[in-house]
């Protein structure tokens, strides 16, 4: 879904619908063509924290950029210094790649002020419900109210499953991992049909199965951009729902079918999930995928070389967020003209 956007009002009240939860203390990149990478950072408070984050944008903005390529820069924070400052600078180094920041907007929650004209506005509740409504006919979901309530959605009661973990293994050692495997790819399939949450005893059995290599990678390559969104409501669940010994495979695979759907904030936080004393070799993939901007349409041309690097990777390397958090988005607003509001 594209969002049309006419002011620097519409274009902040977007924002959450775009990124699936509300910003706080937080830079929005915002191209306004497709190509770039919509894209979230912490805000930088400190000359060495901006620093950091250009060095950790400037890969995938670089690899990106493409003559004409321009952007908007949206800091939702009460710092208006930091954010100006941090602004600023971002958009010194992004022209240094080829990339134009037409737009340098500040947003405290009530005001907005775009830094390069001066003009200033009010951030209005009839804007907000406009958009939201607007969101709402297409069927997407309504934002989280910040990021840390997205992370919380992924845990879950965890106790029920983990009574039945050990008997889950006596029953998968008695078995074959082809009998295994059949039987997981039998019950993914019965999911895409009816989509009704599996029992606690399926659950285990399930997350037993994907302990072997090759059921887990069967159950990936199932995945494609048509039903990735039914992956990502399984996994979802089991990640919820899954004890430490067995959450690396669940929440890696929710990671990797949210970065499918566009939704980096999600698939970071979906790795944040991967007990950090059980590193994951695919949580390593869909770090990397997210790292480096990707786009998902991508996947078709990585996907051989990224099954194969998942059997060569040191699986004690598990790239971790950065500390400041990027997370790629669901969808791209369009502005209908090149400066909102101007």
């Amino acid at each position: 879904m594209d969002l049309v956007v006419q002011s620097p009002d519409e274009l902040l009240a977007a924002v959450p619908h775009v990124l699936g939860f509300k910003p706080e203390e937080s830079i929005v990149l915002v191209p306004f063509r497709p190509g770039l990478p919509i894209t979230r950072v912490d805000l930088p408070k400190t000359a060495a924290d901006r620093e950091e984050v250009w060095d950790a944008l400037r890969g995938p903005y670089g690899r990106h950029a493409r003559p004409g390529a321009r952007l908007a820069i949206l800091c939702f924070t009460e710092d208006r210094r930091s954010a100006e400052l941090a602004s600023q600078h971002l958009s010194n180094r992004l022209d240094t790649v080829g990339i134009t920041t037409h737009i340098r907007l500040w947003a405290d929650g009530e005001r907005w002020r775009e830094f390069n004209t001066g003009q200033t506005g009010l951030q209005t509740p009839a804007t907000a419900e406009r958009i939201a409504a607007a969101t709402v006919l297409t069927g997407a979901a309504q934002p989280a109210v910040s990021r840390a309530s997205l992370a919380a959605s992924m845990v879950g009661d965890r106790e029920p499953i983990a009574q039945l973990i050990r008997a889950a293994r006596a029953a998968a050692a008695g078995s074959t991992p082809a009998v295994e495997r059949g039987w997981a790819l039998d019950r993914l399939e019965q999911f895409h049909t009816d989509g009704n949450r599996i029992s606690d005893v399926d659950g285990a059995r399930m997350l037993v199965a994907l302990e072997t290599i090759s059921t887990r990678d069967a159950l990936w390559e199932d995945m494609s951009r048509e039903n990735h969104t039914s992956h990502m409501a399984l996994w979802n669940d089991l990640t919820r729902r899954a004890p430490d010994e067995v959450r690396a495979a669940p929440a890696s695979m929710l990671g990797f079918a949210s970065w499918l759907h566009g939704d980096g904030a999600k698939a970071w936080c979906a790795l944040d999930q991967v007990p950090a004393d059980r590193p994951y070799s695919m949580a390593a993939i869909v770090a990397s995928a997210l790292q480096n901007g990707i786009h998902p349409r991508e996947w078709e041309r990585y996907q051989t070389q990224m099954r194969d690097l998942a059997g060569e990777l040191d699986e004690s390397f598990v790239p971790k967020p950065p500390e400041q958090q990027r997370d790629l988005p669901r969808t791209q607003p369009t502005a209908d003209r090149p400066a909102p509001g101007r």
